[in-house]
């Protein structure tokens, strides 16, 4: 057995485990929060002339103003790395689309999270019983074509059988009006809960639109939960404005949307 030392200043793994353990049982429910605190003394700037100090104010108030209802993640380095390396002009298509499928993969986890889960006992291999959670049944997604595809991989990648519905919108390039051109969804969708999934938000026009087919299928917006990479102040305002209920989860607030992201994606540019 390992021996802590310099136990008054580097407390020992164990110590720190039962620590967080303790921390735990104060608080049984299961709660996922979501940071929008990271603000730090740096000031590299983006191509768009914007700091990251700029942009992570800009995502923590847009936060406040538009309300609960639009969630962020946890931002770190590795965060606005990705975030970086995919707003770059000067990025490689093949180095594009890893770092996207990196933060798809991080966006579905924390939307994974918005699910309901229900408690669970085990049995492990030794005998022993686990207490656990696991996901109630009733789940599906529905990419936005063609950019909302990019996500649906990183959606099977954590649950494999899940069923996955299209919706085809195109808006008009003199009214930016939003017109559905083709739907497809699981026939009792009205009964489950819906990862919608569009990477960027600018308009929020055709994410609208997206919703009211939904709801013409008998899905309440409180059952969807948006998965995006990028939001605009103006984009998710819009959005909430219209359907109150509706979750959106993004990794970062900012008025300049990375707008090409499925030419870049799909290699269309």
């Amino acid at each position: 057995m390992e021996t802590c030392l310099l136990e008054n200043t580097m407390p020992c793994y164990n110590q720190q485990l039962n620590n967080k353990v303790n921390d735990s049982q104060e608080n049984a429910s299961k709660q996922v929060r979501f940071s929008n605190s990271g603000f730090q003394e740096q000031s590299e700037p983006f191509s768009d002339g914007h700091s990251i100090d700029t942009v992570t104010l800009l995502s923590s108030e847009a936060q406040g103003l538009i309300g609960p209802q639009l969630k962020l993640l946890p931002l770190n380095d590795q965060i606005r790395e990705l975030q970086t390396i995919i707003r770059d002009t000067s990025t490689s298509r093949g180095d594009f689309v890893f770092c996207a499928d990196r933060l798809i993969r991080l966006v579905v986890e924390e939307g994974l999270n918005q699910l309901p889960y229900s408690e669970c006992t085990v049995t492990t291999p030794t005998g022993h019983k686990y207490d656990g959670v696991k996901f109630e049944k009733g789940n599906c997604g529905v990419s936005i074509m063609r950019s909302g595809e990019a996500m649906e991989q990183g959606l099977r990648d954590c649950c494999r059988s899940i069923r996955i519905g299209k919706i085809l919108i195109q808006s008009d390039e003199e009214t930016q009006k939003a017109k559905v051109y083709y739907a497809k969804f699981p026939p009792d969708i009205s009964r489950r809960k819906v990862l919608l999934m569009y990477p960027i938000l600018s308009t929020g026009n055709t994410v609208i639109e997206a919703v009211r087919v939904l709801r013409e299928h008998g899905l309440q917006a409180k059952h969807i939960i948006l998965l995006s990479l990028f939001s605009t102040p103006h984009g998710a305002k819009s959005i909430i404005q219209e359907f109150p209920d509706i979750t959106i989860l993004t990794t970062e607030v900012h008025p300049v949307a990375p707008t090409h992201f499925g030419q870049k994606y799909f290699g269309t540019d």
